[in-house]
């Protein structure tokens, strides 16, 4: 690769493409590299410092089984965690069928017609509800209503983003109606925010463990003209009656106890479902059904697909990466369990919690709701912390809401044995000897009042009913994942997405049940291990980036933007200048950085970019001119999103500064920095970094991801704060940092992997691997430079670790367009790079440094020979109607049909290189049209008569 590029050294090359003024001076302070042998038995050490105890908390987050089929065909199988995003459906046809199974199961059991493929965790679904609420009003003034019996993390996370947009928020109870609650709320001494009430959030099986008849309070607030969020959990839905049902505009939740462990608090898949005509406003993604270019349903994400890529800070949302790997694991829980099974779950689970109630109460303690699912409220007066301490010391974890008041959650693995335990342990503490009825887990369960129990069937569609024996869930998942082009297969060259080696050694301790079966609300003393970790990865990545302080808190790249731009807002309000509301953002950023932006409650002026890809200085410069006391920060990504190391990124940060705002450095491409340069030494204050990008997290098919945020010692006391940390008397929030998820340390859960990354790279190792990325970039520019040109280039004609392929001349001379080229690829059994960003027309190559010589070479074959085809259309051989290029990709159902009747043969359009006759992936759907999708919008699994071939229907 040196010698394509006329270096003799890897140092040679990097001095040439990395600029002088950004090198850092200081090696990177991480520890050598160990063996994989000596980091796993690393892991196992800290690993033991967590204490398992049975999970009774709740709140939100329940222990789970976790079907082995599952976990080892999904959760464990690289097909499945190494997919990228499926926004080229034709090779993602397996996990879109997977996500939408995922959707039915949410649409069913809330009783809504449309849900999404999941959201990042229940705590920012009900703020993303609450934005929805806000939007869909079209209100210039008014207020939204949070149940008092929300979760805790709940209400943190929906209070902080209210208030970042300005939106009134009031946390009164709602148990016995609206009124009754506004009522309450001003004689406490609140005062009604001016407007009308736009919104309501009623959670339906409460933090307390009431469930709450909801109807009542759904006809309150639609006589008000306001909107109704239910926040429900999915097992109770088999049971109980449906948001819909009782008229919910909107539904949220956890999908966690589907299958997902606690994992110390994350990932897990969150989900919405919304009524008819709420669909454009929906957060997230939406799986719906098109058809291909034979006529053929076929998967692809609709509607908005990438929107905040496209409408910027007027996106409905910020969300990118999503949870998908988890939603896939909680859909085929629901798929291998069926109704019936979801059902009998629920069933066990409610026994379990009545015997603990009837145990409690036939003791003499008070319980304090008669109706509940799977959390028992028992009143202790003045010693509820001696009783979960002696539960604790027993194996078993309570959660103490108040000194008054413990509770105790079942759930799936709550056995008859742990019933009699744990109300044991309570009734020893609280009377010093047990009475002889105590443990009588067989106690007779009062039925739901007809009221709240559900009537009405859900998962009747067939896959829900096919895969009851193992045997056929593990080749439902194997014919899935076939259908898909993943990293196992081949090298997906993603510009800004880098998908890259996720190494199995450094998988295997998330499965470990000391890391995936801690609830993340269990005692500090419980999770040393989890906070030995968590330590010590931050303090890496604080030295990796060159700032002072890093939180692992948000679940996602756009999270971390979300929680950076807070940071800045957080800080310019310390210093009484809240007038300091405008982020300048390039024309070339990414779309999710202005659309946090404006999550942020700030405003967004664009810097236009010059010819070479650079932030225009000149244009800054007028920019900060005009707005430069209205300035809170410049929002730049280095290396840029045109792949080049800009050389005046020291001036642009000065010049921000000078005018007294913020820099934030988009570690989208953190990449090609690592070992080499440091954000927080040439200019940056805050950061966010992408674990699933640089840091070797998989990409899941759309997540999980975690987007730490690092930032300069002035802004340390705005990081995030932890969503459950008290308030003060007042009520008011005590914490400097706005909560940016439900838990403290996000998805602690897949921590594990960058932690294993860094153990196993050290500092020599990161270095040359970021060295190695610039390497690869720049051999597959060179090679493919008399074919497709690269758009844009720094110094010495070197890019860094991507590069934009430039197809434009050649659409307007051939018509052929990268969207052919992209498809085209997928015939040659690759996926395509990064299509039309940052420029349209273009195709954006990131190799990555995980790629050998052989592959990359394949790629570069692969492009040389669409090249060809191309050529054959300049020279008149194909109309591009009649190409390969637009009839592209090929199904093997396609090139083996009876009737062929195009210019080209069979052969070209299935083995354009004669190595593919050895190793050919068949893309199993043709082009699906984008456009029929959208204008026939259909996000539920369709019927089975769907898929039969035209002529076969009896």
């Amino acid at each position: 690769m040196l010698d394509q590029l006329g270096y003799d050294t890897m140092d040679a090359l990097v001095e040439a493409a990395v600029p002088k003024s950004i090198r850092t001076q200081r090696p990177l302070g991480v520890p050598e590299a160990r063996s994989e042998t000596e980091v796993l038995a690393h892991l196992r050490d800290i690993a033991g410092r967590n204490v398992l105890k049975r999970q009774m908390i709740g709140q939100g987050f329940s222990d789970t089984h976790t079907p082995a089929v599952i976990r080892r065909n999904v959760l464990e199988s690289p097909g499945w965690y190494t997919a990228y995003t499926p926004y080229q459906p034709e090779i993602s046809q397996g996990r879109l069928e997977a996500l939408l199974n995922f959707q039915q199961t949410v649409e069913d059991l809330t009783g809504l017609p449309i849900a999404n493929a999941s959201l990042l965790d229940e705590a920012t679904a009900v703020a993303e509800a609450v934005a929805l609420m806000w939007r869909a009003s079209r209100a210039k003034t008014g207020y939204v209503v949070l149940d008092a019996d929300l979760f805790g993390q709940s209400l943190a996370v929906a209070r902080g983003r209210a208030e970042a947009i300005g939106l009134p928020v009031v946390v009164t109870g709602l148990d016995s109606g609206l009124r009754s609650g506004l009522d309450a709320y001003v004689s406490d001494g609140g005062t009604l925010p001016d407007g009308d009430l736009v919104g309501v959030v009623v959670q339906q099986a409460g933090a307390s463990g009431r469930v709450l008849d909801a109807r009542g309070l759904v006809t309150e607030a639609k006589e008000s003209g306001a909107l109704v969020t239910v926040a429900t959990d999915l097992l109770a839905l088999t049971l109980l009656t449906s948001p819909g049902e009782l008229g919910a505009d909107i539904s949220v939740g956890s999908a966690q106890r589907f299958g997902v462990p606690l994992f110390y608090g994350g990932p897990h898949a969150a989900y919405m479902a919304v009524r008819k005509g709420l669909e454009r406003q929906l957060p997230g993604r939406l799986v719906g059904v098109s058809v291909d270019a034979d006529g053929a349903p076929g998967y692809r994400l609709a509607l908005a697909t990438r929107e905040q890529h496209i409408r910027r800070e007027r996106a409905t949302s910020n969300i990118c990466t999503a949870q998908a790997l988890l939603a896939i694991v909680a859909g085929m829980y629901a798929v291998y369990h069926g109704p019936e099974g979801l059902r009998a779950i629920a069933e066990r689970v409610r026994a379990r919690a009545s015997a603990v109630a009837g145990t409690l109460r036939g003791a003499g303690v008070e319980i304090e709701h008669d109706v509940f699912f799977d959390t028992v409220r028992a009143v202790v007066p003045g010693r509820a912390a001696e009783v979960a301490s002696a539960a604790a010391d027993a194996g078993y974890n309570l959660w103490t809401p108040d000194a008054d008041h413990v509770q105790i959650a079942c759930d799936e693995t709550t056995t008859a044995a742990d019933v009699e335990a744990v109300t044991r342990s309570i009734l020893t503490t609280l009377e010093g000897s047990v009475p002889a009825e105590a443990g009588g887990s067989g106690m007779p369960r009062p039925d739901l009042p007809a009221e709240l129990s559900r009537t009405t069937s859900y998962l009747t569609h067939p896959v829900f009913h096919q895969h009851r024996s193992e045997t056929s869930l593990m080749r439902y998942l194997r014919k899935l994942s076939d259908k898909d082009l993943a990293l196992d297969r081949t090298m997906i060259p993603l510009g800004s997405c880098t998908m890259k080696l996720n190494a199995a050694v450094e998988m295997e301790a998330i499965s470990w049940p000391e890391f995936a079966g801690i609830h993340p609300y269990v005692p500090a003393d419980q999770a040393e291990g989890y906070g030995e970790l968590i330590s010590a990865l931050e303090a890496q990545l604080a030295d990796i980036t060159g700032y002072a302080a890093v939180s692992v808190q948000p679940n996602a790249g756009s999270q971390g933007e979300f929680a950076g731009l807070l940071a800045i807002k957080d800080y310019h309000r310390s210093r009484g200048e809240e007038a300091r509301d405008i982020v300048l953002i390039p024309a070339s950023a990414h779309g999710t950085n202005a659309a946090s932006a404006a999550l942020a409650g700030l405003r967004v002026v664009v810097v236009k970019t010059a010819d070479d890809g650079e932030i225009l200085l000149d244009d800054l410069r007028a920019k900060l001119e005009q707005h430069g006391p209205q300035v809170a920060a410049i929002m730049i990504t280095y290396p840029s999103t045109h792949g080049v190391f800009e050389e005046h990124v020291r001036e642009v940060c000065d010049l921000v500064h000078a005018a007294g705002g913020q820099v934030y450095i988009d570690g989208a491409n953190l990449n090609a920095l690592v070992g080499l340069a440091r954000p927080g030494e040439f200019g940056g204050d805050v950061s966010h970094l992408n674990l699933h990008k640089t840091f070797c997290i998989p990409h899941g098919g759309g997540g999980p991801g975690v987007g730490p945020v690092g930032v300069a010692e002035h802004l340390v006391p705005f990081l995030p704060g932890n969503p459950l940390a008290p308030s003060d008397t007042t009520g008011e929030d005590t914490r400097a940092g706005t909560p940016i998820s439900g838990t403290d340390h996000g998805s602690a859960g897949i921590l594990p992997i960058s932690y294993a990354y860094l153990a196993l790279m050290g500092p020599d190792g990161l270095t040359q691997a970021t060295k190695t990325a610039v390497l690869t970039a720049n051999y597959v520019s060179s090679r493919l430079a008399g074919h497709f040109p690269t758009l844009y280039t720094g110094p010495n004609g070197l890019v860094a670790h991507e590069c934009i392929l430039d197809l434009r001349e050649l659409t307007a001379k051939t018509g052929v367009t990268a969207a052919d080229v992209a498809k085209r690829l997928q015939d040659y059994g690759f996926h395509a790079p990064t299509l039309a960003f940052p420029v349209a027309g273009t195709l954006m190559v990131e190799p990555t440094e995980s790629e050998d010589l052989a592959e990359l070479d394949r790629f570069v074959d692969a492009m040389i020979a669409i090249r060809a085809e191309i050529d054959d259309v300049a020279a008149g051989r194909w109309a591009v109607e009649d190409s390969p290029l637009r009839g592209a990709p090929h199904t093997a159902a396609s090139v083996s049909a009876t009737e062929w009747g195009k210019p080209y043969s069979r052969e070209t359009a299935a083995y354009p290189l004669p190595s593919l006759r050895h190793d050919k992936y068949w893309p199993p759907a043709r082009r699906i049209d984008d456009a029929h999708g959208d204008r026939n919008l259909v996000c539920s699994c369709p019927p089975v008569e769907a898929f039969e071939a035209p002529g076969t229907e009896n």
